[in-house]
């Protein structure tokens, strides 16, 4: 059997994804690898592949167990021996799964990072042959990523222990060259083949919006996303409670997820999404990485995250199966001071050294300035988000809230000299400068307690910009920060000051333009938002039929209760699009489309098959 007979047998696929053949290659060969790939790229595959072909056994180390469950799961549906050891199993499950382990009867033996250094793990590995590691979400060896686990520093030692070192690969679908830098040297990777598949992933709508009521708005758009799963990220457990029980009150099957709820409240609630029993997960980030489920819809931010990297990998759970998803994160300035204390009061590892602490925030700062910009830029987002992962863009990808908005180039010239010369005048008074709130206050001719105890009300720009909404005072600020004009000092406190270029505004007549979106009413946004009807309405008629997915996935909901596993791991939605669009009627013909493997078939085959039949016999002129 060849790696090709393996992925059609078991994972039901004829050819591999971009990246995947030449790691699988690569391990095969005996040559370690390090793979980053998008969520929903086929990471898993990298190492199952070659698990199924390399004598013994393969061990993934993998963080969380709700991952672990979900993998097993999905790979006993495949027909592929496989288990997990973790402290949630009773003892005598656990026993029996090393008994199983050193007996030869997996493939794929997953474990969790903390367990290495036990007795009954190093006891497994000095009487089983250990072929392949593979450590997935490797990125969490780095104290420079986002998801910094001392315990992933001991893999080293654990694999420097064996009897005989394996392969050893690394997987993540978010590392910048730093952290690929750390991956490599500190998991001890032996002349790794590097491979970065590429960051996009294109079946993503990424959106932010600014409103003013942000419970409301996720009301909406869940109401006007029926049938839909999603999941909805809250920076605090306070945000979660409050937002689960307004989704609650209008109907909405939502559950909650935070790290104060009790361990058997959390197992449950995730079930319960993942089983969909709750449409909607509300959570913290504490739901994190590795989950699982492929048909999840939508992803919306309540509040900004503390970086990109937690971004792309929390937004990157929506649209697993490869159907489209939208990502979409609401904004507003406070999300700025609470990821800032965040920052300055969460430390995941008490072993660093205060000059270590003090690096890790100096660059969770630039982290969080790169997150802000994505927030406020009229860029492409996705073009931001895919450049400060390193890749070249075009520039506009026609697929974000940025690209579909009417946007227009506006003068701002007259507003940006009252502006400058207002901070110019706070510097002279204040040279070590003030922030933009104070001078916010100071345009608008506040008459609040701080601004007349610094004196601003005698400045001669108090109140001159007094008409303009605060809102629309901000807008300007972010272009003329954006723009070089100003400067915003980062830190702890912020402070304001003239940028460069500002003297060319102020005394030599250079013209300012702000980039915005239209006016919501206006005729040309009217006439943007008809045009994307169109093409909509162009889309939708080349979906499948709607009807046979509905019967499809119903007796996918059917066979996943029966079976007591998550409709996804039955068949992924692409699966079931196929099958709606192919309309199998023999078993070779199921067996040939994408998804299917020859143990789905043989366990699911006939049931699909007569409810193809069934939906066509009663509509026949479809």
């Amino acid at each position: 059997m060849d790696q090709y007979s393996v992925l059609k047998q078991y994972f039901g696929h004829d050819e591999f994804r971009p990246g995947q053949k030449p790691l699988i290659e690569a391990l095969l060969s005996g040559r370690d690898v390090l793979g980053v790939m998008p969520t929903g790229a086929g990471k898993s595959a990298c190492y199952q592949v070659p698990a199924m072909l390399l004598p013994g056994m393969t061990l993934v180390i993998s963080p969380l167990i709700s991952l672990m469950k979900d993998q097993v799961t999905a790979l006993e549906e495949a027909g592929v021996p496989a288990a997990c050891l973790n402290s949630s199993q009773p003892e005598d499950q656990y026993q029996q799964v090393m008994r199983n382990a050193i007996n030869g009867r997996y493939k794929i033996l997953y474990v969790a990072p903390e367990r290495l250094p036990t007795a009954g793990i190093s006891y497994l590995t000095q009487n089983a042959e250990i072929s392949l590691i593979a450590v997935d979400e490797a990125h969490c060896v780095s104290q420079w990523g986002q998801d910094f686990r001392p315990s992933y520093l001991k893999i080293a030692d654990f694999i420097a222990s064996l009897p005989v070192r394996p392969v050893v690969g690394a997987f993540t679908a978010t590392a910048t060259a730093q952290v690929k830098e750390d991956v490599a040297g500190l998991l001890g990777l032996r002349d790794p083949l590097c491979i970065t598949t590429g960051f996009d992933r294109p079946n993503l709508y990424f959106g932010v919006a600014r409103p003013r009521d942000k419970e409301r708005y996720i009301e909406e758009y869940i109401l006007d996303h029926p049938g839909k799963s999603g999941i909805v990220y809250c920076a605090t457990r306070r945000t979660v409670e409050s937002v689960c029980r307004e989704l609650r009150g209008v109907g909405i099957q939502a559950t909650r997820y935070h790290a104060g709820l009790d361990p058997e409240e959390r197992e449950k609630n995730q079930e319960d999404f993942v089983y969909d029993k709750s449409r909607v997960m509300v959570a913290t980030n504490a739901f994190g990485m590795g989950i699982d489920k492929s048909n999840v819809s939508f992803v919306l931010h309540y509040n900004m995250p503390k970086n990109l990297e937690s971004y792309y990998q929390e937004a990157g759970r929506a649209g697993r199966d490869g159907e489209p998803a939208e990502c979409i994160l609401l904004f507003s300035l406070g999300d700025i001071q609470t990821a800032q204390y965040f920052i300055r009061n969460t430390h995941d590892n008490d072993e660093l050294t205060p000059e270590q602490r003090a690096e890790v925030e100096r660059r969770d700062g630039q982290r969080l300035d790169a997150m802000v910009t994505y927030c406020k830029t009229t860029r492409c987002l996705r073009s931001v988000m895919l450049e400060y992962f390193g890749e070249q863009t075009s520039g506009k990808c026609g697929h974000c809230s940025n690209c579909n908005s009417e946007m227009v180039e506006t003068d701002i010239t007259t507003e940006a000299q009252k502006i400058l010369s207002g901070v110019a005048r706070v510097e002279k008074r204040w040279p070590g400068g003030l922030g933009e709130v104070a001078v916010v206050q100071m345009l608008r001719g506040s008459r609040d307690q701080n601004t007349l105890k610094r004196g601003l009300d005698s400045l001669p720009t108090y109140g001159i910009l007094r008409d303009v909404p605060q809102q629309r005072l901000r807008q300007y600020f972010d272009a003329l920060e954006e723009q070089g004009y100003l400067i915003n000092t980062k830190g702890e406190y912020p402070v304001l000051h003239l940028g460069a270029k500002a003297v060319d505004v102020l005394f030599h007549g250079q013209k300012v333009q702000m980039t915005e979106r239209l006016a919501p009413g206006s005729r040309e946004a009217q006439a943007g938002r008809r045009q994307s009807s169109k093409k909509r309405t162009e889309r939708a008629s080349a979906l499948p039929d709607e009807g046979l997915i509905g019967a499809l996935k119903a007796e996918r909901s059917r066979l996943a209760q029966k079976n007591k596993v998550p409709a996804y791991i039955i068949f992924n939605n692409l699966t079931l699009d196929a099958m709606a669009q192919q309309k199998p009627r023999t078993m070779g013909d199921f067996m040939r489309l994408p998804g299917v493997g020859d143990a789905k078939a043989h366990k699911y085959g006939k049931e699909f098959l007569r409810c193809i039949a069934q939906y066509c016999a009663g509509h026949p002129d479809e």
